[in-house]
């Protein structure tokens, strides 16, 4: 007997957890048996162009030992939504909004006895992303997501009668990258992530590295919307330097990601002392060694990193400007950063871009603050393209998040990891 139970739950920005009324299904009613509740999670990961929802966690550990043979990818029925969190004005556009089935590709048990339902991703693939981008307002933005479940087939138990769930919870947006990064807000209401690495306090002081995003991961204050994670769910730019591999190239770090109010390009020098002041408080607080700060960023963030080393000279032991602005975009007004300014960094510098970056033209940003930066390092990619699926150029960051940029032999990470003030 085929059983179609579903649960539909609204969550804002895909946090938090919903209750709503049960839904009985036709198997649950005729037999007569209790409604059978259970909760969901969805299990987030971020790819290279963004966070996507991979899995559902089903808690199904209490009902018993479920058999597992007879589970398959049809047992359950899974649907998406997502709207923006914010109002859209008539004719904006936002990327990328959907309503949709996702595809199951397995389901499984998991070590606990949960059941977890593997879902249909790729880099690029509509009907998983957690962000929308709204055009006019030049910001991503958590989409408010809303997941039905249904179950097609009775779950068959290993001891006692087969049972369908009558009710799905749905629960937070789990992402254990992310949520190793805590949330934190600076004296001036700068809001921040800070990733500490788990050290044993015999290790003295560690570095740290500073994290700079791009433009369309600050916060849209004119909608109230400032929600400190976006940084973390666009792209692998802070998560990169967490992961275990980076955390043996620098001997663990940590690693922080202020979120801009606005732009940093907006009002760079206004916003270079509030980031410092972020910097110096770890420095104080959690016995960072002030001679291994490093500091990075992508795009709007690449010109942040630059203006971070020509404000404070002496702060940073090396600094990575990737897709970084130094002329204004379009070309009208004055350049962000001056040929005198870049002429003055002397902290250790290695740009990276690509060469088809339709967004920050490369010979007029990257290239050009390479020629007046004194000992600056470049690397210049013909594309942006990893693990066979090409990106839009602008996207050069997502090379220095998997350590790929090399000269003579050292890898970017392994560079940084290398420099003292």
């Amino acid at each position: 007997m085929s059983t179609s139970v579903t649960r539909r739950t609204v969550l804002a920005g895909g946090a938090g957890a919903a209750v709503g009324l049960a839904l009985p299904g036709p198997a649950a009613h005729s037999s007569g048996h209790r409604p059978v509740s259970v909760p969901f999670t969805l299990d987030a990961t971020t790819l290279d162009g963004g966070e996507q929802v991979t899995a559902l966690t089903l808690d199904t550990a209490r009902l018993g030992s479920i058999d597992a043979a007879g589970l398959h990818p049809g047992t359950f029925t899974v649907h998406a939504k997502a709207t923006s969190p914010i109002p859209i004005a008539p004719g904006d556009l936002i990327f990328s909004e959907y309503d949709l089935d996702r595809t199951v590709t397995a389901a499984r048990l998991d070590r606990h006895g949960n059941i977890v339902l593997d879902l249909s991703h790729a880099e690029g693939q509509l009907g998983g992303g957690t962000l929308g981008y709204i055009v006019s307002k030049g910001r991503n933005v958590r989409l408010d997501l809303v997941y039905t479940i249904t179950q097609n087939t009775p779950l068959v138990r290993r001891h006692g009668p087969p049972v369908t769930i009558t009710d799905f919870v749905q629960g937070r947006l789990s992402n254990p990258e992310v949520d190793a990064f805590s949330h934190h807000v600076s004296g001036s209401g700068l809001k921040y992530r800070l990733y500490s690495p788990k050290r044993s306090p015999r290790r003295g002081r560690l570095p740290l590295i500073l994290w700079l995003h791009g433009a369309g991961e600050g916060a849209a204050l004119s909608d109230d919307y400032y929600d400190n994670e976006t940084t973390l769910r666009a792209n692998r730019g802070a998560l990169g330097f967490a992961t275990p591999q980076a955390q043996r190239i620098f001997s663990e770090a940590f690693v922080v990601a202020p979120q801009s109010t606005s732009y940093w390009m907006e009002d760079g020098p206004r916003f270079a002392p509030l980031i410092r002041d972020i910097v110096e408080d770890l420095v104080r607080r959690e016995r960072v060694d002030p001679d291994r700060i490093y500091v990075a960023g992508c795009s709007n963030g690449g010109y942040m990193s630059l203006e971070m080393t020509v404000a404070y000279p002496d702060l940073f032991a090396a600094s990575v400007p990737v897709c970084g602005v130094v002329e204004p975009l379009g070309g009208e007004g004055p350049p962000l950063i001056t040929d005198a300014e870049l002429a003055t960094i002397h902290t250790p510098t290695w740009l990276v871009t690509s060469r088809d970056d339709d967004t920050v033209p490369p010979e007029t940003n990257t290239v050009h603050a390479h020629h007046l930066i004194p000992g600056s390092l470049i690397t210049l990619y013909d594309h942006v393209v990893w693990n066979g699926h090409q990106f839009p150029g602008h996207f050069s960051w997502i090379y220095v998040a998997r350590n790929d940029p090399s000269l003579d032999g050292t890898h970017i990470w392994q560079w940084m990891a290398r420099q003292r003030r």
